[in-house]
């Protein structure tokens, strides 16, 4: 008797985890906020224990409410875990190399960034030799649509979420070339998703220019971007994209070191 009432508490223990755990990935992948309906249908959980474990995921900080309180998003904690995971020095190892490769094979600076909030978040970096070089050690966090990287996290995102992260985006001019007005910085977006592919024509620093391209995960979608960048008195655009298919195959291997 008291066999089976230790796997029945068993049985749905693993069955809360297991339905709080695919709350939390539905969440935290979803294109945009989703409300408790919108699970309710989505998911195969009955109403009471949803709404159960969603009051609990909310009470541990692992999802938030929107500010009108009815879509659920990630919640700070949920944020930390995963940085976390991908600061995890030894899943780093296999990035670091990749990058490496093709900073050897260029011989300019690599980077690989992250979409954070409404920044673009430098993960890892393998500088140049040279002695003219721009300096943006890992953590540094740049502006969303005067980067390459930034601009590219902006194309590729749905529609909608593009059109309400720039209505509370700040147009700031780093340089004569930065895009401040929205209708400029559509246009440009458009052609970079049209291409999958963004460029940095001294539009965040006078006298750099940079390219990057798309990491995706498994489900097609943008997760991390890869980017070359140089002094301008090294190369031009037309001389960067040169490189993409390099970066293409680079960032093809990438995606199976972050997310498989």
């Amino acid at each position: 008797m008291s066999t089976e009432s230790g796997e029945s508490r068993r049985n749905t223990t693993n069955s809360t985890l297991q339905r709080g755990l695919v709350l939390l990935e539905t969440i935290a992948t979803a294109t945009h906020g989703m409300s408790a309906a919108d699970l309710e249908r989505q998911l195969e959980i009955p109403k009471p224990t949803l709404h159960r474990l969603l009051k609990q995921l909310e009470e541990q900080g692992l999802i938030v409410r929107d500010p009108e309180g009815r879509s659920l998003l990630p919640g700070e904690r949920l944020h930390r875990i995963a940085m976390g995971v991908l600061a995890n020095e030894n899943l780093k190892a296999p990035r670091r190399m990749l990058l490496k490769r093709l900073a050897d094979e260029v011989g300019e600076t690599c980077n690989l960034t992250l979409l954070d909030g409404h920044e673009v978040l430098y993960y890892e970096r393998v500088e140049t030799n040279w002695p003219v070089r721009i300096q943006l050690p890992p953590g540094s966090r740049l502006p969303l649509h005067c980067t390459a990287s930034g601009k590219l996290f902006l194309a590729l995102m749905p529609r909608v979420q593009r059109q309400n992260l720039l209505q509370h985006l700040v147009l700031e001019a780093y340089t004569p070339y930065t895009a401040t007005e929205a209708d400029e910085l559509e246009a440009h977006l458009e052609r970079i998703a049209d291409d999958e592919l963004s460029i940095d024509n001294e539009e965040f620093i006078q006298g750099m220019v940079a390219i990057a391209v798309p990491v995706y995960d498994q489900a097609g979608r943008i997760q991390a971007s890869l980017a070359i960048h140089a002094p301008r008195l090294r190369h031009t655009i037309e001389s960067l994209r040169e490189w993409v298919p390099r970066m293409r195959r680079i960032a093809g291997d990438l995606q199976h070191t972050l997310w498989t």
